[in-house]
């Protein structure tokens, strides 16, 4: 089956270039992106990716075209599932580039890129991941941190390091060697029934499945949801540990070197993110 993307509104065969060597994007990493789960035609968590995606354009001071709209970008990702025919269940990514030009002068002409791949859906992982810290990188904390940024770096190197060493995925620390993410996730741990996860001031990616979560605490009771910082002893003392993201949920970590962890509480909040 013949397969389509979306760029600037048009659709174009899978195989057709239309990224210029000019493209920002592709020479200094000047944009954003957005990973959604369109799930029987609907996009999940739709309006937290749009929130995050509108902000991180402003925080990069973008000039957003009027046409540009919520609505319009929904509309056109549902087309694309449709025309690539997984609907029902589909990886969408949505890359938003300035234009083209050099490093001092660009041509501001804004331009967006939307990919579609069907999504084989699957439950809770009971095999558990094994995860360890990247050593070689420190993401620095400032005002573009938590941005689904397309510099990309720290994360495309710490996904390379994962696989070389045969781990499921690998932690990244901050400017203050303290845990802040993974290289798709966000990072969960649980301590005597209480939940926590880092701070967006510790340079975590503002993930949508993290705020959602977030929000158990005043949706269900029976979860405490915190924001604290995470050191190596703290990953060390705790009970349970998960990654979430938008696409996965919620994936449970077994192993980080010689600790074990359980999955109970995990387990139970899986099915309430899905």
């Amino acid at each position: 089956m013949k397969k389509y993307f979306n760029y600037n509104g048009r659709f174009f065969a899978d195989d057709k270039n239309v990224l210029s060597k000019d493209d920002r994007s592709y020479r200094y990493g000047d944009g954003v992106f957005e990973t959604m789960k369109l799930i029987n035609g609907n996009i999940l968590l739709r309006d937290h990716h749009f929130e995050r995606l509108f902000s991180g354009l402003e925080v990069l001071k973008f000039h957003i075209p009027v046409l540009f709209t919520k609505q319009k970008i929904e509309k056109e990702i549902k087309e694309l599932g449709k025309k690539n025919e997984c609907e029902r269940s589909a990886r969408i990514r949505l890359s938003v580039s300035r234009g083209n030009g050099r490093l001092s002068d660009c041509d501001n002409k804004f331009s967006y890129l939307i990919e579609c791949w069907p999504l084989e859906q699957k439950g809770f992982n009971e095999n558990g991941l094994i995860i360890d810290i990247f050593p070689d990188a420190r993401k620095s904390i400032d005002v573009f941190s938590n941005l689904k940024s397309a510099n990309y770096l720290p994360y495309v190197m710490a996904a390379i390091w994962a696989k070389e060493n045969r781990l499921n995925d690998v932690l990244i620390l901050n400017q203050h060697d303290r845990i802040c993410d993974s290289t798709i996730a966000n990072v969960f741990w649980i301590k005597d029934n209480n939940i926590f996860t880092p701070p967006l001031s510790e340079g975590c990616v503002a993930g949508v499945m993290r705020k959602k979560i977030l929000e158990l605490a005043t949706l269900n009771p029976d979860y405490l949801v915190q924001e604290s910082v995470l050191t190596r002893e703290i990953l060390l003392q705790a009970d349970e540990v998960f990654l979430t993201n938008a696409i996965a949920g919620i994936r449970w970590v077994k192993e980080y070197r010689n600790k074990v962890y359980q999955n109970t509480i995990s387990g139970k909040i899986f099915p309430l993110l899905h």
